[in-house]
């Protein structure tokens, strides 16, 4: 329970306590007639016979604190004598009033004075410094290689020593990088005695770290491979740090000319080499305490099973011998041309019924899976049952469609499958399709395996493709 206490009055304890400080009565000095009354409360006369208490109620302090009638002490000094304790205990009272409250709002014991451990599990900031946290620093490599061939190597021979033939730019951790082969050798003190090897960082980038591996391949089928790998060696010496852009990690005497060109390194007049390239990544990985997986998203095969089952739909197409049923509103918002041929200024958004020509069933339903899903078909599945049709001839046709309805994303994708199947047979129709429809970059690849003698094999056979 809490007591109240008004303003002005003690708790029985501080009055005991007071009483024995002072050895008086514990009646209140300054309730005296020589001391100025406190607001709430009304000395008495203790000559009155009828007063039960020292205090009176009033409208300030209806139920005031009764305390022992005891006569106060007569004297002045003795009442400035008291003054200093009187103000300690009351001090003291109310400190132990605010303790006691503080405890019933935590749901403590309210009679009960908190303990030093109690005020320290209340303080927020002691809270806040018992939380734990962890955070944990990787390092990693992102490696990538790169195979590079020297055909003519007797040819490269004699350009000068510093003076090297590079493979083409590769791309490893977002940098660029390039194999250099100094036929004569990279140091003019050597007097063109070894062959060089370098791994250079061809791109934008300052202090990039990583590690390197040099492979010269044995060709005779032996498997006995001259290897330099930096990876071995990390422990001991760690990564290389290449400063700037033109940086380079390798070998000047890489391996001696005389010795390399009696070996099994060459042949035919040509080099065969491997590099891997592994950049240092660092990242600060703090844990994660709860996560909620997220299903990948089933749109598009909920899509092509609408096509597949053709429910709701508004629209047949007859290509030959086939029939697709299919929705309009998915086709114009995929296809610019299906949008003005359905709802254009000249469009019929009535039309039920589309006759297709000059393009093959097949075709015409892998176009539609893509419509619908935003996924090449699978064009091998497709063929399966067509032996007039390989999938190299569907995906020609089907970059021929894409671009017929405005499916630019469809043509290259149809492309960037065509570059991977160029063959000495495929390749003059994959040329003049590239060069119909304005596939940039498909043409270019055409042109350069075009240009390899070694790819075209019989000239004849060529000529007559063409």
């Amino acid at each position: 329970h809490l007591v109240h206490r008004p303003r002005g009055g003690l708790s029985p304890t501080s009055a005991t306590a007071l009483r024995a400080a002072g050895g008086e009565s514990p009646t209140l000095p300054f309730l005296s007639a020589a001391s100025p009354p406190c607001r709430g409360l009304t000395p008495i006369s203790h000559a009155d016979p009828s007063a039960s208490s020292p205090l009176r109620p009033t409208p300030e302090c209806p139920h005031p604190l009764s305390l022992p009638s005891r006569r106060p002490p007569s004297s002045p000094e003795l009442g400035l004598r008291f003054w200093p304790s009187c103000w300690r205990l009351l001090l003291d009272d109310v400190t132990k009033m605010d303790a006691d409250l503080g405890g019933a709002r935590r749901g403590g014991n309210p009679m009960a004075l908190p303990s030093s451990s109690a005020a320290a599990a209340g303080d927020p900031r002691r809270e806040q410094q018992s939380q734990h946290s962890s955070s944990k620093w990787v390092s990693e490599t992102v490696n990538g290689s790169h195979s590079y061939t020297v055909k003519g190597y007797s040819l490269a021979k004699g350009m000068g020593v510093g003076k090297f033939v590079s493979s083409e730019k590769f791309t490893v951790g977002g940098y660029e990088w390039a194999v250099h082969l100094y036929p004569d050798g990279q140091n003019p003190e050597d007097n063109a005695t070894y062959v060089s090897v370098f791994i250079a960082l061809t791109g934008d980038g300052t202090d990039v770290r990583a590690l390197f591996e040099l492979t010269l391949l044995d060709q005779s089928g032996k498997g006995k491979h001259k290897v330099h790998s930096h990876f071995d060696r990390a422990l001991e010496s760690g990564p290389y740090t290449l400063k700037y852009r033109g940086s380079m990690w390798g070998y000047k005497r890489f391996f001696r000319r005389t010795a390399l060109e009696t070996s099994d390194f060459l042949k035919d007049d040509c080099i065969a080499m491997h590099c891997t390239v592994g950049v240092v990544t660092t990242r600060i990985e703090a844990p994660r305490q709860f996560s909620i997986p997220v299903v990948s998203s089933s749109m598009g095969q909920c899509l092509n099973r609408l096509l597949e089952t053709g429910t709701g739909s508004d629209i047949v197409f007859e290509v030959g011998d086939e029939s697709f049923r299919a929705h309009k509103l998915i086709l114009a918002a995929r296809s610019p041309v299906f949008r003005a041929q359905f709802f254009g200024l000249i469009g019929d958004p009535k039309m039920d019924r589309v006759v297709v020509e000059d393009v093959e069933p097949s075709v015409f339903k892998a176009m539609l899976q893509y419509i619908y899903s935003d996924v090449l078909p699978d064009a091998r599945q497709l063929t399966e049952a067509l032996s007039m049709c390989t999938s190299t001839i569907l995906l020609q046709h089907l970059l021929a469609a894409a671009d017929r309805y405005g499916l630019d994303r469809l043509k290259l994708l149809c492309a960037e499958k065509l570059h991977k199947e160029i063959t000495p047979d495929t390749v003059a129709a994959t040329l003049a399709l590239a060069e119909q429809h304005q596939c940039i970059q498909l043409k270019s690849i055409c042109l350069k395996y075009a240009a390899d003698p070694g790819n075209l094999g019989d000239l004849e056979h060529w000529s007559t493709t063409l």
